[in-house]
């Protein structure tokens, strides 16, 4: 999977999980400190994108994951 399709996929779980404009979502894009993200919201997050990649992600490699661009690069060293 090419890294903009990841990226796509994983916009849409934040422009669903954290309800904001599409336009906002970019590789610089902090979960934490853009989207006042809670440690429940990162959880459910994470849920989601291993759900929807068919991957795990384990804690401590997930507490890494500060920007959307992290998360995507993530995705793409660690598909199967």
């Amino acid at each position: 999977m090419e890294k903009q399709e990841i990226f796509d996929k994983v916009s849409a779980i934040v422009v669903d999980h954290f309800d904001i404009d599409r336009a906002k979502v970019t590789n610089e894009l902090n979960l934490k400190t853009d989207l006042n993200a809670d440690s429940i919201d990162f959880v459910e997050f994470v849920l989601e994108i291993e759900d929807t990649f068919g991957a795990e992600i384990s804690d401590s490699e997930a507490e890494k994951l500060s920007t959307i661009g992290e998360v995507v690069d993530y995705i793409a060293a660690n598909q199967g």
